[in-house]
């Protein structure tokens, strides 16, 4: 991490780690956290290559999620000393846990799929 980054992330509001509930309105406030995530999981680690993969992602909203998520601690950056410069993110430990949430809730949608948006169980 660059000293410009450590800047950056100071002036970032922090967000509360312990409090997922918190997180998961943070995270999840964007329509492409999913797709970003999904990219990320499945081994695109380079911000060019990711905005390839996700049709429709403008720079700047990617730009935006991966600093999101790189300050909530579910992405790490890793900036290799090169030239040109090259950059990657990877899943943190927390960040695979946190993936679990999101396939869950993935699981959640296609179950609602199935059933024509209706949920059994209902009470009136």
């Amino acid at each position: 991490m660059t000293g410009s980054d450590k800047k950056f992330l100071a002036l970032m509001p922090k967000l509360n780690p312990r409090r997922v509930d918190v997180l998961l309105e943070d995270v999840l406030g964007c329509r492409w956290t999913f797709s970003v995530l999904r990219t990320v999981a499945r081994g695109v680690n380079r911000p060019g290559a990711i905005e390839r993969n996700i049709e429709g992602i403008s720079t700047k909203v990617l730009s935006d999620r991966l600093k999101n998520f790189t300050r909530a601690g579910i992405f790490e950056r890793k900036q290799f000393p090169e030239i040109p410069p090259r950059v990657e993110y990877h899943l943190t430990d927390f960040g695979k846990k946190f993936l679990r949430l999101i396939k869950e809730v993935e699981k959640l949608q296609a179950d609602l799929d199935k059933t024509g948006g209706t949920r059994s169980n209902q009470r009136a």
